[in-house]
């Protein structure tokens, strides 16, 4: 056996009661009916097996659970919805964990950079941009309904071609909405 000294051993048994005293506290807490569980960083202080249980006991419950934490696992693995705080004062409702909050930022930020890209052509250029786009998009099309393409057996060229004119549908759609709302806009 370690000798952990007096205080050493003093903080073992410490640590040891606390862990027992919050598993104690949820088994309390899931013995009550209740619809409602508020729980502030339930995961704190404690081991594997209880906070195992833990996700068990609340992936099973029937009511609504108000939980903060800083565990992005424990998160992802028990949560259905997320509020985020954004520092700004504004409150997002999400669906989904953590990973799906960071999914849907990448989106956001991707979706940002082509409108701004939209933005950038001045008004009389406009419609030059909308006519290369969709020459490229029927190109595309043109070359996609070619058999030959799907004979020669090229997958990745495929999916290329796919997220090329996913992407050119995308920013035209982007365009399109920009211009009409450049159109509202007296010269």
């Amino acid at each position: 056996m370690e000798n952990y000294g007096r205080l050493g051993f003093k903080l073992v048994i410490q640590g040891a009661f606390r862990r027992r005293k919050n598993r104690l506290l949820l088994a309390k807490l899931f013995t009550r009916p209740a619809n409602l569980l508020i729980l502030d960083e339930p995961t704190n202080d404690l081991d594997m097996e209880t906070l195992d249980l833990l996700e068990e006991l609340l992936l099973d419950y029937q009511g609504t659970v108000l939980l903060v934490s800083h565990d992005r696992s424990f998160l992802n693995n028990v949560v259905t919805s997320s509020l985020i705080f954004d520092g700004s004062g504004t409150i997002e409702d999400i669906i989904g964990g953590y990973d799906d909050w960071q999914q849907q930022q990448k989106i956001s930020a991707e979706q940002a950079a082509k409108k701004e890209k939209a933005k950038a052509v001045p008004r009389k250029e406009r419609p030059k941009q909308i006519e290369k786009l969709e020459t490229e998009q029927a190109q595309l099309h043109e070359t996609m309904a070619d058999p030959n393409l799907y004979q020669q057996g090229d997958g990745s060229k495929i999916a290329g071609m796919q997220e090329r004119l996913s992407a050119l549908e995308s920013e035209l759609e982007t365009i399109y909405q920009r211009w009409e709302e450049l159109e509202k806009i007296p010269e």
